[in-house]
């Protein structure tokens, strides 16, 4: 009994920490509209906090994977809490130190992010006992990690106001809710007690293995998987925002939109994330019922229906589709194309996609899956490539539904990764 409740308590601050990275992640999309306003930038490079943070995976995931084999899972989560205050703390003195400083914030919360993500998953799926149930583990997980996720987007969409008029001392107060989140998961984290996997002896590490999780050929395309599904999760919500507030009539050399108010459309990119909750929760729930396989089949077909969907059809065709003022708690309603409604759909696909890639992606690889999960975190720099990519395509083409190729290029891959590249064709490696 005594090691189930430890267990349970593992699971617990894991969850925990699944919800924090998404709160701190997820501003920066937000933050975008911002960044554009105070220091006059491109639609590339609005979106820096993206990059720096995402950025960040490149050069903390391997080297995350060792901390973990060195330190264990606990001491490794608290060094990474006390990146993140760091982190956080500059991107508040960005508004009075510029550009340079909020991309040194930025940088510094994605290697945090980093660090966390390295430790979250493995364990998810370690305490699970792997296959199904690791699955609907991280599944859970995942519940949490959206509910911060539509947290983030509720406070930002009230706090930004007149996107043509917001600073970053507006967004003090969710800058400050990320920093106390951190402080609070370091005490807890701190006086959890957490049975860990046994880590490799130095004796084991020092026996030269010509095998490694490069060797297998399905964990090599579901790392690509991952960073191309930073495509998937980060573009819809974050060139939605951008799509719907731009003005229709821009400075020459800008990406128009549709002028909507900052308020409203901030709102949207909450529901994006409210999607990704229920699709969780449906994830969570199917999980230790169904492969993950089939789950990843499923919903990456259906993610390349509604982008091509969101993409083709008309502009002028429209919904009423309801917001929140989250001043008043009421609710207000705005016009949106239907085919930005498809856009919002996707986070129903995305929700479940994270877990999948990796449980995919580390199956059957058994002593190499700790360091597979640092190279795995190394690959979420895909996120940042993806999302300036994005960005690029709409600065060139000057059409934001455009850009909307990118993630639709990419949910193509993951559907072919989820049918045929997922298989394990190395199973003749040793992996005890």
């Amino acid at each position: 009994m005594s090691n189930q409740k430890k267990q349970w308590a593992a699971i617990i601050v894991m969850i925990g920490l699944f919800a924090m990275i998404a709160f701190v992640t997820n501003l920066c999309s937000p933050m975008g509209v911002i960044v554009k306003n105070q220091f006059g930038c491109s639609n590339f490079l609005a979106m820096i906090g993206n990059y720096g943070n995402f950025g960040a995976y490149l050069l903390m995931g391997i080297p995350s994977g060792i901390m973990i084999q060195k330190y264990g899972y606990k001491k490794t989560a608290l060094i990474g809490l006390i990146v993140g205050i760091t982190g956080i703390l500059i991107q508040w003195l960005s508004g009075w130190g510029g550009f340079l400083v909020y991309l040194i914030g930025a940088l510094i919360s994605g290697a945090c992010m980093c660090i966390l993500n390295t430790v979250v998953n493995p364990m998810l799926n370690l305490l699970g006992g792997g296959g199904k149930t690791g699955n609907q583990l991280i599944q859970t997980g995942g519940v949490f990690n959206s509910t911060a996720a539509v947290a983030v987007y509720i406070i930002m969409g009230a706090l930004i106001g007149d996107a043509a008029k917001a600073k970053i001392a507006d967004a003090t107060p969710a800058l400050f809710i990320a920093l106390g989140i951190f402080v609070l998961a370091f005490i807890i984290i701190f006086f959890t007690k957490i049975d860990e996997p046994q880590q490799p002896t130095k004796e084991t590490t020092e026996k030269k293995d010509k095998h490694s999780a490069w060797s297998f050929r399905h964990f090599i395309l579901g790392a690509l998987a991952i960073g191309i599904y930073g495509a998937v999760e980060m573009g819809p919500p974050g060139f939605i925002l951008q799509y719907l507030t731009a003005p229709v009539n821009p400075a020459e050399g800008a990406t128009p939109g549709l002028g909507m108010d900052a308020g409203y459309a901030g709102t949207l990119g909450a529901v994006y994330f409210i999607l990704m909750l229920i699709g969780r929760f449906a994830g969570a729930s199917v999980g230790g019922k169904i492969t993950t396989k089939a789950m990843m089949t499923f919903v990456s077909a259906l993610a390349v229906i509604l982008t091509a969907l969101g993409i083709f059809l008309p502009s002028d065709i429209t919904i009423n589709f309801p917001g929140i003022d989250y001043v008043t708690m009421s609710l207000i309603w705005g016009e949106i194309p239907i085919g930005v409604f498809c856009f919002l759909l996707i986070g129903l696909c995305a929700s479940v996609m994270w877990g999948g890639i990796f449980n995919l992606a580390t199956e059957g690889l058994g002593k190499y899956t700790a360091m597979a999960s640092g190279i795995f975190m190394t690959m979420v720099v895909g996120f940042a490539i993806m999302v300036a990519l994005q960005g690029l395509v709409a600065d060139i083409s000057g059409s934001y539904l455009i850009s909307f190729f990118v993630p639709l290029i990419a949910a193509v891959y993951i559907l072919w990764y989820s049918v045929i590249g997922s298989k394990n064709v190395n199973t003749d490696i040793p992996t005890e």
